[in-house]
């Protein structure tokens, strides 16, 4: 059995930030996250994909974030357990928890700190005919490597911020970029829109709104999608590569077996330390809900800092916590 002081579930953006922040306060740390690797989506979905809202980084691709993150941690030796889903949670004599994976190990810790991002998830996929035989032979939901589709005609399906990011990274990748949306307004955010307005006025990429993707063409692998628009008007778009954004599903798995406060796949928690109906539970991140939610990486660091410091009182109730900036300690010295 592993023993630590938090057992953070999800090793994502901001499961690694809980460790530096835990670190800071001499307390140890093991994660556990179902997929193979760190990262969590940044790792899994977009490691190519440039971040613009980290303090400190006009922009920064999401693998080289997830590299420094690991390295800010370094000093504070984590413990993983990787390609393992938490299965269950049980309650001890000694008033902490053992977490039971699928694979049968165990970790025992006095809190637990929920921090799966949105969950385990997959793609929303549009409604179109056949359009399953073609994945990964021209049809993708997921863009890991941009590179894969240069020199490329790409075909995005979208109106969220994934669909206009990629629209604008992609532009000066494929060799024709068309981006289609159901509605004649978009729902990234504003300067994203813009950036994508500017590059169809300007003959970078074409773009059709109110109009959205009804059929797939192709033999072996993906020809062409047939778009239909709002006024009844079809026609064919040759394409090597079809992307449709739609979002991610998310889904809690057995954490909604937990006896958790759920809100719409979301976690509910207080605010004063993202701590949950459960003692000693924490939720963090994407996955948790409270009024004024937004789902950034850099709330969820807020989020993380806030729980460590509610977490060491509740291991420590009899101990003083004294708040250092490291501006003035360094890393160093807190090192375990």
């Amino acid at each position: 059995m592993i023993s630590t002081d938090i057992a953070i579930i999800g090793a994502g953006p901001c499961g690694l930030f809980t460790v530096f922040e835990a670190g800071l306060l001499k307390l140890k740390c093991h994660l556990i996250d179902a997929l193979p690797q760190v990262g969590g989506q940044l790792s899994e979905i977009y490691p190519k994909k440039p971040i613009y809202d980290i303090p400190g980084y006009p922009s920064i691709l999401a693998g080289e974030l997830v590299d420094n993150l690991m390295e800010q941690i370094a000093p504070f030796n984590p413990t993983f357990s990787l390609a393992q889903r938490a299965e269950s949670i049980e309650k001890t004599d000694d008033d902490q928890y053992i977490i039971t994976t699928n694979k049968g190990e165990k970790i025992k810790a006095p809190v637990i700190a929920i921090a799966g991002g949105l969950g385990s998830f997959e793609p929303r996929k549009p409604p179109i005919e056949g359009l399953s035989k073609y994945e990964d032979k021209g049809l993708y939901y997921m863009i890991r490597d941009p590179e894969q589709f240069r020199d490329q005609k790409i075909l995005i399906a979208g109106g969220g911020d994934s669909a206009l990011d990629w629209t604008i990274e992609l532009a000066d990748i494929a060799a024709e970029l068309t981006l289609i949306h159901r509605r004649s307004s978009f729902r990234g955010a504003l300067d994203s829109v813009e950036k994508v307005k500017s590059l169809s006025e300007s003959g970078k990429i074409s773009m059709i709104t109110e109009a959205q993707a009804v059929g797939v063409l192709g033999n072996e692998k993906l020809e062409a999608v047939n778009v239909k628009m709002k006024n009844g008007e079809s026609l064919n778009i040759k394409v090597d590569s079809f992307i449709p954004l739609f979002g991610l599903t998310p889904k809690l798995g057995p954490i909604a077996d937990w006896g958790l406060n759920i809100e719409r796949s979301a976690i509910e928690v207080d605010t004063y330390d993202y701590s949950t109906n459960v003692k000693g539970v924490y939720a963090i991140g994407d996955i948790n809900t409270y009024p004024g939610k937004l789902k950034l990486i850099l709330c969820g660091f807020h989020e993380a800092t806030l729980m460590v410091q509610s977490a060491f009182k509740l291991i420590y109730p009899d101990q003083k916590l004294s708040f250092k900036y490291t501006t003035v300690t360094g890393v160093s010295g807190f090192n375990n």
